[in-house]
């Protein structure tokens, strides 16, 4: 079985910052991580290898120091990674992305499965699976919290409104997963993570990938982002403890004051 799994290395969340006058991320001093959503894609496709046999291979599209988490993902148990960076990838909207990655799909060779995260954290678009599909001309599933393979399909537990549905499907297809509320996130030794500095792990630029070259990066991006913001910091409550008449009339002027009136 040959799976591939698509990660992305994302800021920390909690410690995001937005430059007010470019409208782009401050990333200096900002700690990145793997996309939650991608490590559980990854660690379940090393389980999926563990008890069925075969290969994972990773791929990140990012800047050099996407290398970390691929190196994260090689510790965890991938067999082989694959870093798409390219000047002439930058700015890429999610089109743009699911379109490159395709291509290094593509290049990698035959495939059973795609693994990837539903979404993103720093973007939350939960498109580029999808797109990623659709360019390779694939079955997809969403929302999936677990897949089995059983008899040549993959059967696939998928989150529903009312609950949990059980599809099935056959190779190859995409699956983009969630994480289940009891995952608990692999954390290597170091022991693992100096053996995985010693797995393939190349770097493939645009020519690497040929393809249409207005397809990459920012022209081949239909999305333009306008303004880019943080959101005004709230302001402390007012407490009211004054007796209930008192409280009541200043509740309307609050409401009346901010328009709820």
């Amino acid at each position: 079985m040959k799976i591939v799994a698509c990660v992305k290395q994302v800021p920390d969340t909690t410690e995001v910052k937005i430059d007010e006058k470019t409208g782009t991320l401050i990333r200096e001093g900002v700690p990145s991580i793997i996309n939650p959503f991608d490590q559980f894609a990854v660690e379940l496709a090393i389980k999926l290898k563990e008890e069925h046999g075969g290969e994972v291979s990773v791929i990140s599209m990012g800047p050099p120091q996407a290398k970390a988490v691929l190196t994260k993902s090689l510790a965890l148990g991938a067999d082989k990674a694959v870093l798409l960076s390219d000047r002439k990838f930058a700015g890429a909207d999610t089109l743009a992305t699911a379109y490159t990655l395709a291509l290094a799909i593509e290049k990698l060779g035959d495939f059973d499965l795609v693994l990837c995260g539903l979404q993103a954290i720093d973007g939350d678009t939960a498109q580029v699976g999808p797109e990623m599909a659709q360019r390779l001309k694939i079955p997809q599933i969403t929302y999936a919290e677990n897949v089995v393979f059983e008899d040549n399909k993959f059967i696939v537990d998928k989150l529903t409104e009312s609950g949990l549905e059980k599809l099935q499907v056959k190779p190859p297809a995409l699956v983009a997963v969630i994480t289940p509320s009891d995952f608990v996130p692999g954390n290597p030794p170091f022991s693992k993570i100096m053996k995985a500095k010693k797995k393939p792990l190349d770097t493939w630029t645009a020519d690497d990938l040929g393809g249409d070259p207005e397809r990459f990066g920012l022209n081949g991006s239909p999305t333009w982002v306008k303004r880019v913001y943080s959101p005004p910091r709230k302001e402390k409550g007012e407490i009211l403890t004054d007796p209930p008449e008192e409280v009541a009339k200043r509740l309307v002027e609050i409401l009346a004051k901010e328009g709820f009136l």
